[in-house]
């Protein structure tokens, strides 16, 4: 009984000692799997990734819990959730040893949190079923694509808020207009981007919100332009995503290293091929992004501040826009 009980106390130690990182479904089924590994080997200290389906509800989930709760760091914010996580006061700022190896275009003002990828959005297509892909927004609007784009939720969802965000960005005080026009083609909204994409490669949707690097990905997996990205004539979004430290940790010394870890080159050389994003540092490119992912001329950003101002309110204009 005794030998029982001290089994007990020993595996309860060790899943105290774990490092916590609350992230998003792919992130876990993906690049976690290569970074737990190494960072044990390096640390000598497991690494466990929790998924809550996107980003948005692992930052959520987060909130509710508090100075409860049992994340050490949390992966995978994009700017807009970080002014949330910044709002209420949940990160500890740590400016990571090896900053210096971040583009300095994509250097933060503050490292509340830290930068580890990028990308831009895009509407992705089925090759097979569309055959003129929208080159604009009011393209999308065309009655040929009733029912067949899949948006995810910007409740929810980090890429779902960047398209609203990215409507704002070229309607202004007007996108809530453009989204009453949207509702008709729009077949369904996820919860999350793992979601839709399946819609999409079930062949249940023939558009979606995604990203630019997916020409590469259909390259990569299908040797095939299966789903190939469009460009906006009015200018694409640019999504950042950060990785930092929860203020109650009780680990803050690990989660510095987690954080430097990100931007060494193991990490960031796998980020493309991975996450599907681009890597913030000088990382060489694999050649299926030199060939496969488009150029663009107009990038499209919005003010943090205004963002923060007015986030809620754009997120009940949109609610009442779709009748959510």
């Amino acid at each position: 009984m005794k030998k029982l009980v001290l089994i007990i106390l020993m595996i309860s130690v060790l899943a105290l000692s774990d490092l916590i990182v609350y992230t998003y479904d792919s992130m876990v089924s993906g690049l976690a799997k290569d970074i737990a590994p190494v960072f044990e080997s390096i640390y000598g200290e497991k690494v466990k990734f929790m998924s809550f389906g996107d980003a948005g509800k692992a930052l959520s989930r987060l909130l509710i819990e508090g100075k409860k709760t049992k994340a050490d760091v949390i992966l995978g914010l994009d700017q807009t959730l970080l002014l949330k996580a910044r709002k209420y006061g949940i990160l500890m700022s740590y400016k990571p040893v090896n900053y210096q190896l971040i583009k300095e275009s994509l250097r933060p003002k503050d490292y509340t949190a830290t930068p580890f990828d990028y990308g831009s959005i895009a509407i992705v297509y089925n090759t097979k079923t569309v055959k003129k892909p929208p080159k604009s927004f009011e393209d999308l609007l065309d009655p040929r694509f009733k029912r067949k784009i899949v948006i995810e939720d910007p409740r929810t969802s980090s890429t779902g808020l960047s398209f609203l965000l990215w409507t704002v960005a070229v309607y202004g005080d007007r996108f809530a207009d453009y989204w009453k026009k949207l509702k008709e083609n729009i077949l369904t909204v996820t919860s999350g981007w793992d979601e839709a994409f399946e819609m999409l490669e079930r062949g249940e949707a023939d558009l979606m919100v995604s990203y630019l690097t997916d020409g590469a990905y259909s390259y990569y997996y299908y040797k095939s332009a299966k789903f190939l990205p469009t460009v906006m004539k009015e200018g694409m979004f640019v999504q950042k995503e950060y990785v930092g430290i929860v203020k109650y940790t009780k680990k803050p010394e690990l989660a510095k290293r987690f954080v430097e870890i990100m931007l060494s080159d193991y990490v960031q050389e796998k980020i493309p091929l991975k996450q599907w994003m681009f890597p913030v540092t000088n990382v060489k490119l694999p050649e299926v992004f030199q060939k496969y992912v488009p150029k663009i001329d107009k990038m499209l950003e919005m003010d943090p501040e205004k963002v923060s101002k007015n986030l809620d309110k754009w997120i009940n204009e949109w609610e009442e826009a779709l009748g959510m």
